[in-house]
């Protein structure tokens, strides 16, 4: 369904003045284009004038970067008060998980900076040998690139069992049921996850406890490997969901074309203090590969939190550490596609946007209020680097 009301043709109303708009482009040899968009108003409004706001800006990107509606193959929505204003994006095809056909929509509430009630993050890819013809399954996105087939995965919550830790349970067990219909293994083919915590200061412990079980279930040890990861203060739809799961997997993905990246002279391995996911994990294609930075914050190699209480310190050494993990992967901050800033004090907004305009430049990036796993930390920052790579032996993207 297009976003528009199809019994009403939508004339395009330039938006420059409501909504910032950020992007960035990868384009490998063999011309398949990724893009990556971040959109946030600027103008005080109603959640559905905003709405409409980034709708009207979405179409002109599009159009203006020659993409069709089915280039989208992911996006999310950043959401103020996302309990209160579920029904209004469900009216709004632009943003309904249920009946958008481009790309899977992921919702979560992590209010981003004022005066914005939603900000949003859109992914997508442009191949100009053929045309993007991803299907929605539940709540996946399957998009067959060749001998691979993407899948992104949003919204997996499951509010009726009891306390973080049964919910996380219940998110697992469905989650590994609909990889087995493709075919697919945790272990194998899960390449990123998003784990938004309700109160997390009170209910990460249950969901880390209970993702720990089944990671060792699965043959996700410290001695095998984890899964990219961010795990986050954040809340969905239904108010009695304590955890929500966004996750990326890949089938036909091959062993030799996925890196761990620890760059264990700046960061601890996570096991060692109770925790499992990987801090970066790389996935090299024929003419490119991706690395997917999870949620990285002020940690030292001994994994102790660094500059307790200055978050601007903390600011310095995340960077510090996501630079260090790029470098392993053989990137550097110029190849970040994007990055998703997470703070625990909404005060602190201003003061990091600015900083980080200076460090990062036009890179795009969106700050939103969501408090880290560990009180003490007082920012958070994830991001996905793409950079070039030659080789014959491996797929395509």
């Amino acid at each position: 369904m297009p976003f528009e009301n199809p019994t009403q043709p939508h004339q395009t109303r330039h938006r420059q003045d409501l909504v910032e708009v950020a992007s960035s482009c990868f384009v490998g040899s063999s011309g398949c284009e990724e893009y990556n968009f971040m959109l946030k108003p600027i103008k005080y409004g109603r959640f559905a004038d905003q709405l409409e706001w980034l709708r009207d800006s979405m179409i002109d990107i599009l159009k203006r970067h020659d993409l069709e509606r089915s280039c989208i193959v992911f996006r999310r929505f950043f959401c103020s008060d996302l309990a209160n204003r579920i029904d209004e994006l469900r009216q709004n095809p632009f943003s309904d998980p249920e009946r958008n056909e481009n790309g899977v929509v992921s919702l979560v509430t992590q209010p981003p900076e004022t005066p914005a009630k939603l900000a949003l993050w859109v992914h997508c890819v442009k191949d100009p040998d053929s045309v993007c013809s991803g299907k929605k399954e539940g709540n996946s996105f399957i998009l067959p690139r060749g001998e691979l087939e993407h899948i992104w995965t949003a919204g997996y919550a499951f509010p009726l069992s009891s306390g973080s830790y049964a919910q996380t349970h219940a998110i697992f067990d469905a989650y590994n049921s609909f990889l087995e219909t493709k075919e697919l293994t945790l272990e194998d083919n899960c390449i990123r996850t998003w784990f938004y915590v309700k109160d997390v200061d009170t209910n990460y412990n249950g969901m880390v406890v209970s993702r720990n079980e089944v990671f060792a279930d699965h043959n996700l040890t410290p001695s095998t490997h984890y899964i990219a990861s961010t795990g986050i203060e954040g809340s969905f739809t239904d108010v009695h969901a304590l955890v929500m799961m966004d996750a990326y997997a890949v089938k036909g993905i091959r062993p030799e074309q996925i890196e761990y990246i620890q760059a264990l002279d700046h960061l601890s391995h996570t096991h060692v203090y109770g925790v499992a996911f990987e801090r970066a994990a790389a996935v090299a294609y024929e003419d490119r590969k991706h690395i997917f930075i999870s949620g990285t914050a002020s940690i030292d190699k001994e994994g102790e939190i660094v500059h307790v209480g200055d978050v601007l310190c903390q600011l310095d050494r995340t960077l510090e550490n996501i630079a260090a993990l790029l470098e392993q992967g053989n990137a550097t901050m110029d190849d970040m596609q994007h990055f998703i800033v997470y703070l625990r004090d909404p005060s602190d907004v201003e003061i990091i946007r600015d900083i980080l305009k200076e460090r990062i430049g036009d890179k795009p990036f969106l700050v939103v209020t969501a408090p880290v796993c560990r009180p003490s930390w007082l920012i958070e920052i994830e991001g996905i680097a793409i950079i070039q790579n030659q080789d014959d032996t491996l797929p395509q993207f």
